[in-house]
């Protein structure tokens, strides 16, 4: 039914006709270009004309040369920057160098300054064993002085003697020096096997000579005894107790 009346009315039978004059087809094509080419050029001409308002393709030629401009710049300072930088890693190269040699000093004057701390602690002791000296008379030649024994750990005891010459421009004394020790072994006396210690002996003016005796076990030191002998002859004597 509906198909009926469609056709009715697109046919002849439809109740309502319009006449119309027959153009060709190939006019209408024609007609159909121009006007869609017409719409195209229209829409050219705004596009170009709201791109020209607008500014777009001169600004972006300007920005373009800025940002080239701006690269050139980053570039340069960023080589600057490198520069910089090797002259800063070549100066800290410079100042570790610097700084290990600055510490070899600091350690070659620690060393020094222990060197000389122990030069002075010797002097000192040996000031005052100088101090410790009781003037010779004129009529000894040849003296004992400064006679000093301690014990030290591991049953040993270090001592040290002085001889002097008292007389100016004195010959020089050849000989030795014999120290010995006495004492108690079980209750009983007990002295150290002569010579006990002997060391060669040469005098001008003043020499001292020290050393360290091992104690045998069970032996407590009472007394020890120094001898300068020149040849046989014995030129002095000095015994301490301890």
């Amino acid at each position: 039914m509906r198909f009926r009346l469609l056709r009715r009315r697109l046919t002849i039978s439809a109740p309502r006709m319009s006449v119309r004059s027959a153009m060709p087809w190939p006019v209408r094509w024609a007609i159909v270009a121009l006007v869609f080419g017409f719409c195209a050029a229209i829409g050219l001409w705004a596009f170009e004309f709201g791109r020209d308002i607008a500014g777009l393709e001169n600004g972006s030629q300007s920005e373009l040369l800025q940002l080239r401009d701006k690269v050139k710049t980053l570039q340069a300072q960023t080589d600057a920057a490198l520069e910089q930088r090797n002259q800063a890693q070549s100066i800290a190269n410079t100042a570790g160098a610097l700084v290990a040699a600055e510490k070899a000093s600091s350690e070659s004057l620690a060393a020094k300054v222990k060197q000389l701390d122990e030069d002075n602690r010797r002097l000192r002791d040996d000031l005052g064993f100088f101090e410790k000296l009781i003037p010779a008379s004129s009529a000894e030649a040849v003296a004992i002085r400064g006679m000093q024994a301690e014990t030290t750990d591991g049953g040993k005891i270090r001592w040290q003697v002085l001889v002097i010459q008292s007389k100016k421009n004195a010959p020089e004394l050849v000989g030795r020096l014999e120290i010995s020790f006495t004492g108690t072994l079980a209750g009983k006396p007990w002295s150290s096997p002569a010579p006990g210690i002997s060391v060669p002996l040469k005098v001008q003016q003043y020499g001292r000579q020290e050393g360290v005796f091992d104690v045998p076990a069970q032996v407590s030191i009472k007394g020890m005894t120094a001898k300068v002998l020149e040849g046989s002859a014995a030129r002095a004597s000095q015994t301490i107790k301890l």
